[in-house]
């Protein structure tokens, strides 16, 4: 009996990835925008902690959303790899390890929030330390949360320039799109490192972040969502890698 291949079919990739990361794409700035933004007051202690204490629900909502989505990033980073991976191997191994270390970071960055919220609202600490300790306290940790979440970025500013070389050189999905995810990736790029060395610039990068977010990361996401990716020239990737991939059949085709 002839020899058929077998796998999944590169359409379930691109899907799945589109789903997952419009998902993300949703719940990561309600932790980051809809939470964080609207509890932590820049450079007031007493009225963050204020905010975090009246709030509870909606930080701990935030933390949760935030998990959700570190989550659901392994999965994406898996199937970005098995979709690209007839590009080049090695880059999309790059690509999905640099997303791999942005959820680590950015996973054990949470613990700063989570420490935060318990010395403003456990019991404990308020019968060791002043209202005044702990507010200052909860604020440290808020910063530093704030500083991790700059850090990962810098490996998904890295993970964003890779996908957008493989996107461009793909030839089954359309080059602009490519384009688009590089520019994306440098201006996570100087955001972060605009953080680290010239923080006073901070707040301008962080409204470019969100708008080469949405002319980079949003195209490429509904792109993958709704058109998916041409399949004929994935198998012919496919095929002609270093080490072949084994395509899906197409449904209804009669063997080799």
């Amino acid at each position: 009996m002839p020899d058929r291949a077998i796998g999944t079919s590169p359409q379930v990739y691109a899907r799945v990835a589109g789903v997952i990361w419009l998902i993300v794409a949703i719940m990561a700035p309600f932790a980051e925008f809809f939470v964080r933004q609207r509890l932590i007051v820049p450079g007031n202690v007493a009225a963050t902690a204020e905010n975090i204490v009246a709030s509870q629900s909606l930080f701990r909502a935030g933390f949760a959303s935030d998990l959700i989505v570190f989550v659901i990033e392994v999965a994406l980073a898996a199937v970005l790899f098995a979709l690209f991976r007839p590009v080049s191997r090695t880059l999309a191994l790059v690509m999905s390890f640099a997303r791999l270390a942005m959820v680590t970071i950015l996973g054990l960055n949470l613990l700063n929030m989570f420490t935060a919220l318990q010395l403003l609202t456990s019991a404990e600490y308020a019968a060791a330390f002043e209202k005044g300790q702990l507010q200052a306290l909860a604020f440290v940790f808020l910063n530093t949360q704030s500083s991790g979440y700059a850090l990962g970025m810098v490996f998904f500013g890295l993970h964003l320039g890779v996908l957008g070389y493989l996107v461009y050189r793909s030839g089954f999905l359309p080059r602009i799109l490519g384009v688009l995810m590089v520019v994306s990736a440098l201006g996570y790029l100087a955001d972060s490192f605009t953080g680290f060395l010239v923080p006073q610039y901070s707040d301008t990068l962080a409204t470019i972040v969100v708008v080469t977010a949405l002319i980079g990361e949003l195209p490429l996401t509904l792109w993958l969502l709704i058109k998916g990716v041409n399949v004929q020239r994935w198998r012919q990737r496919a095929l002609a890698s270093p080490t072949p991939v084994r395509p899906a059949p197409v449904l209804g085709s009669a063997p080799a």
